[in-house]
């Protein structure tokens, strides 16, 4: 697969979870009144799930016989690394430069993206 094709398909699927995780921590922080940072944790783990399984089979499709169970750890360790500079990231918008939540989450995404992308492509689904 050509690596625009394989980046194309993750911004599909990056907007899919964009749109899972916005619409989730809208419903949390707006409809549901749960703190900014509660929401956006329940957010990434519900788009995670969705993510795995559309990386896996679409985005980074194997020929070979893979370890799903191997991946998932690895998915998982860089679930954490993209999570965590997604999180500092909001954080040091919200607390630390008073930015509007709503602006530091969708911000967030973007730091996100970046750095699932390249830990997917170069260790999980290498």
């Amino acid at each position: 697969m050509k690596e625009s094709t394989r980046i194309c398909r993750f911004a599909v699927i990056g907007t899919l979870n964009a749109l899972i995780t916005a619409i989730t921590i809208w419903v949390m922080m707006d409809e549901l009144d749960i703190n900014y940072m509660l929401s956006n944790v329940t957010a990434y783990i519900l788009a995670q799930t969705h993510n795995f399984i559309w990386c896996k089979y679409w985005v980074f499709p194997t020929e070979k016989k893979s370890n799903t169970w191997r991946q998932v750890l690895l998915f998982s360790i860089a679930f954490g690394m993209a999570y965590c500079a997604q999180f500092l990231f909001l954080i040091g918008l919200v607390e630390g430069l008073n930015c509007n939540e709503y602006l530091a989450q969708f911000l967030g995404l973007f730091v996100y993206g970046g750095v699932n992308f390249l830990m997917n492509k170069k260790v999980t689904f290498k």
